[in-house]
């Protein structure tokens, strides 16, 4: 059997699993996220061992970051000004790229998870959208005219300024750059910090919901006017919060003010923005797509 390793590399935890390239996930295998020399030797005793399933074509990488995904660089691959400090400077790459002789393809965990999304979840036959995950921290992922958007480094969408009334909300933000940018106000980090316990701690009418709703669609309005997607997931574990989403949906739509006026937004914006199909597996299968995608390439 043919299969393609998928690495989900989180600040918090690690998912790493193998699959076809129907979008079947064989099996998988999560961990808490620890040094880079300990995390990445788990990584490839795990796919050591799935090699006994069957060849082994490829593997992709979808990571945290900032990384540099400028190939020719010599520091392609690496995670580069990570706030957790034992992973700066680390050439995740070319670690897992020297453990196995297979094609290797390497992204953000998030367009990773874009493109998982594209090929098998709820952005199939769309070109342009958009995916953002808001957990632990926040980041967004952007597949523009079916390739991925990078540019000067890759998208930080967790880290535009959104308005913060100060007065309504006093948290000065848990950033460790920039304190009051988008993660800082709206991460899960931002959450248990404000309010002193997680998110999932708290009660579903518990005041911190609207202003996770206020801020979510501030975000939101600003890639809507920026980048014109044609679909908008919003992933990640505080997004399972069932009665966020509808609030959101609503803010939205009162940002817009009917500003721009195509049926997505005025009166389906329930299709427009969505959850991600492919829930929890939507990392770790869009890097196993990422690992086809490079294995096609190199063919």
């Amino acid at each position: 059997m043919s299969l393609f390793g998928g690495i989900e590399a989180g600040g918090t935890k690690f998912v790493c699993g193998v699959g076809t390239n129907r979008g079947d996930l064989i099996d998988k295998f999560r961990f808490e996220t620890t040094t880079p020399t300990e995390t990445v030797d788990k990584l490839i005793e795990y796919f050591e061992k799935q090699n006994k399933r069957g060849e082994m074509l490829a593997i992709g990488i979808g990571s945290f970051g900032p990384v540099d995904l400028k190939k020719g660089s010599p520091t392609y691959g690496y995670i580069t000004s990570t706030p957790k400090i034992k992973w700066q400077n680390t050439n995740f790459y070319g670690k897992i790229k020297g453990a196995f002789d297979v094609p290797v393809g390497f992204d953000t965990d998030v367009n990773a998870a874009a493109l998982g999304e594209q090929k098998w979840g709820a952005a199939q036959d769309i070109s342009d959208f958009i995916y953002i995950t808001i957990g632990t921290g926040i980041g967004g992922g952007g597949i523009i005219n079916g390739e991925f958007l990078h540019g000067l480094v890759h998208p930080e969408m967790g880290h535009i300024f959104i308005p913060h009334d100060k007065k309504a909300d006093p948290y000065e933000g848990i950033c460790p750059f920039h304190k009051n940018c988008f993660e800082g106000l709206a991460s899960g980090s931002a959450i248990k910090d404000r309010w002193g316990r997680p998110g999932e701690k708290l009660d579903k009418d518990h005041p911190a919901w609207d202003l996770e709703a206020k801020y979510i669609s501030l975000a939101v309005i600003n890639y809507i006017c920026t980048l014109s997607p044609r679909k908008i997931i919003l992933g990640g574990g505080v997004m399972k919060q069932k009665q966020l989403l509808p609030l959101i949906h609503k803010r939205v739509k009162f940002l817009v003010n009917n500003y721009i006026k195509v049926p997505e937004i005025t009166n389906n914006i329930e299709e427009y923005m969505v959850l991600p199909k492919l829930g929890d597996n939507a990392g770790v299968l869009g890097a196993i797509a990422l690992a086809e995608r490079e294995y096609e390439k190199r063919k």
